[in-house]
C-alpha cells in the first residue's frame, strides 16, 4: 500500500507511507489479564508481518491488551513511541528491557515520514489519544482513552484536515471493567454490560460530537478464555454489532472493525481474520489454583499495598479478601461504614500486588467483587468510581501518586500540561464532573 492504514486486532492499526511505518498498540497474539483475554480474532500473517515491517511502535497505555509483552518480544529492533505519562513507569520498564524508547511531548507533531506525522496527548488517566496524519487525512486514535481534555488540541488541529478523517476508540456494551460484582445476599449486580444498548447511536454521537466522518471499531475486540470468567462472553460487543442502528445526517460512516483503508484512492477492503471463537483454558494453565489460602506473609504484603494510598481512608471502611476459601480482613478507616470484598485466586493477587497491577486483576472477571455495608445507592462498577479504581490502579500504580502531596504532584503537572479538563464536552460529561469532585483536594490552581 502506497498510502493508508490497516486496522487489525484488538486497537492495532497499522499505518503506510510507501509501507509500513507505524504500528498502534500491536497485540499480535496470547493471552492478556493472567489469561482471561485473548483477540477475538487472529492476526493474519499479511497484517502480522506488516507490523514487523514498521520502524515505529506507539504504546497508548500499560494495559496487556495495548502493551503486549510478549508481542513486543518480537519487535525489539522497534522505536518504541510513548506519551507523556507522570511518572515515566512505560518508558522506565521498557528501557530496563532494552528497548528503544522516545516519549512524545503532549501536543507536538513528530515527523515520521515525508507523509506521516503524529501528535501525542497523554492524559491524567494514564493513557493518550494519538492524532496521525497521514498526508492530509486524520486518524484519531482515542483507544481507551476518552476525552480527559484531548478534544481541546482536536479542536484546534482539525480544521486544518480537509481530506478523510477517522475515529478509533473504545465503544460498546462496557464489558472491558470490572462487570463481576454482587451484593451482600450474593446477588449479581448489574452493569451497562447487561442492558446491550445498541452501539451504532453511540458511534454516531460521538462523531457528531467531534465533527470526525469515520469511525473504526477499536479497543474491544476481544473474548473470555479462563473457564472462570467464560461467563463473560456473553457481555462483549461483537464486531457487527458497531454499525446496528447507526444513522447519520452528515454523511458519516461506520467502517468495518478490520479494513484496508487505501487513502489514495479513497477506498477500502474488509479483512477477514479467523475467529478465536472456542478456545477455553483452565486457571492452572496460568499459575492460579482457587484452594491455595493467603499465607502471614501475604497479608503483610496486602497491607503494604493498600497502605500506600492516602485516599482510600477518605471514603472506604475496610478491605476484604476470600482466598482458598478463607476471609481476610484489612482495615482502612472503620470510620466509614462500607467495604470491598475480592474472591480471588491467590497466585494472580500477589502478581498484581507486587506488579503494581491491580487493575488487571478486575478487567480479567474471574475476580469476584462484593460491595459490602453502606454505598449510598451506588451498586456494582459505578460504586468503584471515582473513589477506587482511578486512585489504585491509575493515579497509584502506573502513576506512582500514593499519598497526597504526591497527588498534587500529580494533577499539577497534568493541568500544566494545558491538555486536561473536566466535562469539556457531553462525552462522559457526568463521569467526568463526579472525577472532578473526588479530585478536588488534589487540584491546585
Amino acid at each position: 500500500m502506497d498510502l493508508g492504514f490497516e486496522t487489525i486486532g484488538n486497537a492495532c492499526i497499522i499505518c503506510h507511507d510507501r509501507g509500513p511505518v507505524l504500528a498502534t498498540d500491536p497485540w499480535l497474539f496470547g493471552p492478556a489479564y493472567f489469561g482471561s483475554w485473548i483477540l477475538s480474532h487472529e492476526v493474519p500473517n499479511e497484517q502480522f508481518e506488516n507490523v514487523k515491517r514498521c520502524k515505529f511502535v506507539w504504546i497508548s497505555h500499560g494495559h496487556p491488551d495495548h502493551l503486549s509483552l510478549p508481542s513486543l518480544e518480537l519487535l525489539q529492533d522497534k522505536q518504541i513511541l510513548l506519551a507523556d505519562h507522570y511518572g515515566g513507569r512505560i518508558a522506565k520498564d521498557l528501557r530496563g528491557l532494552g528497548y528503544q524508547v522516545t516519549v512524545l511531548q503532549d501536543g507536538v507533531w513528530t515527523e515520521l515520514s515525508p507523509r506521516l506525522r503524529i501528535a501525542s496527548i497523554a492524559n491524567y488517566n494514564q493513557d493518550a489519544v494519538l492524532l496521525i496524519d497521514l498526508d492530509g487525512n486524520l486518524l484519531v486514535d482515542a483507544n481507551d482513552a476518552g476525552d480527559r481534555g484531548a478534544s481541546m488540541f482536536l479542536e484546534r488541529e482539525l480544521p486544518r484536515f480537509e481530506k478523510q478523517t477517522f475515529l478509533a476508540c473504545l465503544l460498546g456494551y462496557g464489558d472491558a471493567d470490572m462487570i463481576n460484582c454482587f451484593d451482600e445476599q450474593g446477588r449479581r449486580l448489574p452493569s451497562l454490560s447487561d442492558q446491550r444498548q445498541p452501539v451504532g447511536p453511540q458511534v454516531a454521537y460521538v462523531l457528531h460530537s467531534y465533527g470526525l466522518q469515520n469511525y473504526l471499531p477499536s479497543s474491544s475486540q476481544h473474548r473470555y478464555h479462563r473457564t472462570d470468567s467464560l461467563w463473560a462472553n456473553d457481555h462483549t460487543t461483537p464486531i457487527e454489532a458497531y454499525g446496528e442502528g447507526f444513522v447519520s445526517d452528515r454523511g458519516a460512516r461506520c467502517l468495518p472493525a478490520f479494513v484496508q483503508y487505501d487513502l489514495a484512492a479513497g477506498s477500502f477492503r474488509r479483512i477477514d481474520p479467523r475467529s478465536n471463537d472456542g478456545q477455553t483454558a483452565e486457571p492452572a494453565a496460568f499459575g492460579d489454583d482457587w484452594s491455595t489460602p493467603l499465607g502471614e506473609g501475604d497479608v503483610h504484603k496486602l497491607q503494604a499495598y493498600f497502605g500506600r494510598f492516602a485516599h482510600l481512608p477518605t471514603f472506604l471502611g475496610f478491605l476484604q479478601f476470600r482466598v482458598g476459601g478463607k476471609d481476610c480482613t484489612i482495615d482502612i478507616n472503620r470510620a466509614h461504614r462500607r467495604g470491598i470484598s475480592f474472591s480471588t485466586p491467590l497466585q494472580s493477587l500477589l502478581a498484581a500486588v507486587e506488579w503494581h497491577a491491580f487493575d488487571d486483576l478486575m478487567i480479567g472477571n474471574f475476580t469476584r467483587t462484593t460491595l459490602l455495608g453502606d454505598w449510598g445507592g451506588r451498586i456494582g462498577t459505578e460504586a468503584l468510581y471515582p473513589d477506587f479504581v482511578p486512585f489504585v490502579t491509575k493515579f497509584g500504580d502506573n502513576g506512582g501518586a500514593g499519598s497526597a502531596a504526591e497527588l498534587r504532584a500529580y494533577f499539577a503537572d497534568y493541568l500544566r500540561r494545558g491538555f486536561t479538563a473536566f466535562g469539556h464536552t457531553p462525552v462522559d460529561r457526568d463521569a467526568q464532573l463526579a472525577m472532578q469532585a473526588a479530585l478536588r483536594p488534589y487540584l491546585r490552581a
